[in-house]
């Protein structure tokens, strides 16, 4: 055990000692549930951003993180072993650095398939919703709706319709079709009470 400990302490591989440590008490922390497993306090620090920028992005922080340093501390240790003098062991440190990104990268690429990508929200998710007409009529060619979202959010939209039905401010309508070139959603007659989002 004594010469690993000396070949842990020494340079280059103690600089990624003491991160790997802190690394080991983070995930034990996160297992023990004192620490939730998201990506809230790296985006805080801005530890997403660099793993973005470093092409490390996809996966929470503290996973690519946590994988940099663990590869850079492994090639380290293997590199200050085999090698001595100063020279050689800075080119471990940089030939550590170098490795532990590209493994890091190549982990991450894979992992990015197996984490679920955020669906955007798109306009067409308000097709098949009903919405309250905030116009005093709906044409063809004229008309504004308020529609609330899944998520509770309302948005104010232009709506038209194809007949002659009579809508008036107040009343409601039902999405059924998005007309992407024009940017706006054609609306039916509704009755409110068959809406299942309507609050009891």
């Amino acid at each position: 055990m004594g010469p690993f400990v000396d070949a842990a302490l020494s340079f280059p591989t103690v600089l990624f000692t003491f991160l790997l440590l802190v690394i080991v008490v983070y995930w034990v922390l996160v297992v023990a549930g004192v620490f939730g497993f998201d990506d809230d306090a790296s985006e805080a620090t801005g530890a997403a951003g660099l793993m973005s920028g470093l092409g490390l992005g996809g996966v929470p922080a503290a996973i690519a993180v946590s994988l940099l340093v663990a590869v850079a501390w492994f090639v380290s240790l293997v590199g200050g072993t085999l090698f001595t003098g100063t020279p050689a062991l800075v080119a471990v440190l940089l030939g550590a650095l170098l490795c532990a990104w590209a493994c890091t990268r190549l982990i991450v690429v894979s992992l990015r398939r197996l984490v679920p990508k955020e669906r955007l929200p798109s306009r067409a998710d308000f097709v098949g919703r009903a919405c309250v007409i905030r116009t005093g009529r709906v044409g063809r060619d004229f008309g504004q709706a308020e529609v609330t979202s899944a998520d509770g959010s309302s948005a104010l939209v232009q709506v038209r319709q194809t007949g002659d039905e009579d809508f008036a401010a107040g009343s409601t309508a039902l999405i059924f079709a998005y007309d992407s070139p024009g940017e706006f959603f054609w609306v039916m007659p509704y009755d409110a009470e068959l809406d299942p989002d309507r609050p009891i």
